[in-house]
């Protein structure tokens, strides 16, 4: 008895099968891409502004932690 693997694996050896399905799909696909190509560009966009955010305070910390370190070494003195 074979699997539900291996049939599908034997109905997709077959190059015209294979071109049947990828024509099939093609409509599918597009429909659903112009479904959710807005809320992509919205989650790059958001990850941009996350990773600038996170760079910001990033410099900032930075920035902070030298001057404390400058002021605990004048305070020491």
């Amino acid at each position: 008895m074979k699997t539900i693997r291996d049939t599908c694996i034997e109905f997709f050896q077959n190059e015209d099968t294979r071109k049947d399905v990828k024509e099939i799909m093609k409509p599918l696909v597009n429909i659903v891409y112009n479904e959710i190509y807005l809320y992509l560009w919205l989650l790059c966009f958001y990850n941009l502004f996350l990773f600038f955010i996170i760079l910001a305070i990033l410099v900032l910390l930075l920035r902070l932690s030298n001057q404390l370190r400058k002021f605990s070494i004048n305070n020491c003195q």
